[in-house]
């Protein structure tokens, strides 16, 4: 086997969808308790809200609380930078986005994903001047937050508890993306380059531009639908233990419409572990309930020896 210098966290884009009730969440849990029962299933996950609103701090000091020591939140950056500005004159933006109560994450905050748009072209000024605005530590990101408007007034967190280091990785879904400049840029500001697995729609790459990686599994045949085979998720495995030689790998599963994500998170999760298990995913849709708990509770066990096996 391949040394391993970095940890591989594994996990799902969100937590809070519909269909996933009754089929990975137990019947009869309290929506309230989903990302208290998730957390404990997965040790990363991404928190998709930050992308859609600027959330509040109570948010943020509550997803803590919610969450077990050691976990990792993954932090979606604002669609309003992203997609609405599109990077341009964000200053005051992205003051307010560290403003509004990420810092209550405390010692669980994970890399900031930014998402650029699919029409979003490539332009190496406009990228570096984003990048160049991004802080590299948490000190670092309290002196951009205090930049913030009033309309945060009130509802900011600007103190932090220790100083720590900040990462961030960037993807992307226009073509003209896939250029050794953006990724040389992208070296030069260390920060990672998404490998997103989009079933071809949008642009896959590979290139290690940071001390960690940031992985994004949207469906390899249908975008945010279909399962990963067997084959499929060896594959990948092999991919994360190589990347675990150059520092940390955060996988994330987003093919979320037909409850694929967390069964494939935990198969996956498995797979490097040494233990991969069964796929029971596809039969009978009334069973559903019924293989969703008998696939938890196998992977528990088979990831608690190996944890075991392993110390």
């Amino acid at each position: 086997m391949i040394p391993q210098s970095g940890r591989a966290l594994i996990g799902i884009s969100g937590w809070r969808y519909a269909p996933w009730r009754q089929v990975f969440y137990p019947k009869g849990l309290a929506q309230h308790r989903e990302l208290h029962y998730a957390s404990r299933e997965f040790r990363s996950i991404e928190l998709n809200g930050s992308f859609y609103s600027l959330q509040r701090p109570e948010n943020y000091a509550r997803w803590y609380a919610d969450t077990p020591d050691g976990f990792v939140f993954a932090l979606k950056g604002s669609r309003y930078i992203t997609h609405m500005l599109k990077l341009n004159h964000c200053e005051t933006p992205l003051a307010n986005f560290f403003a509004s109560g990420i810092f209550n994450l405390r010692d669980k905050i994970g890399p900031f994903l930014w998402q650029l748009p699919p029409m979003l072209k490539y332009d190496r000024d406009r990228i570096a001047r984003f990048l160049d605005l991004l802080p590299r530590t948490s000190e670092q990101a309290m002196r951009v937050a205090r930049r913030r408007d009033r309309r945060l007034s009130g509802r900011a967190r600007l103190t932090i508890d220790v100083d720590l280091p900040l990462r961030h990785a960037m993807e992307v879904r226009h073509p003209s993306f896939v250029t050794p400049s953006f990724v040389d840029l992208l070296r030069e500001q260390r920060v990672a380059l998404v490998v997103a697995d989009t079933a071809g729609k949008w642009p896959f790459m590979e290139d290690v531009t940071a001390d960690f990686m940031y992985l994004r599994l949207h469906g390899d045949k249908e975008l945010y639908a279909s399962g990963y085979t067997a084959a499929a998720l060896e594959r990948w495995a092999e991919r994360i233990r190589r990347w675990q030689r150059n520092g940390d790998v955060y996988c994330y599963f987003d093919n979320d419409r037909k409850v694929h994500a967390p069964f494939d998170a935990h198969a996956l999760e498995a797979r490097l572990a040494g233990t991969p298990i069964v796929r029971v995913r596809g039969r009978a849709r009334s069973r559903a309930s019924d293989l969703a708990a008998d696939l938890r509770n196998f992977s528990r066990r088979a990831l608690r020896i190996a944890r075991n096996a392993a110390r």
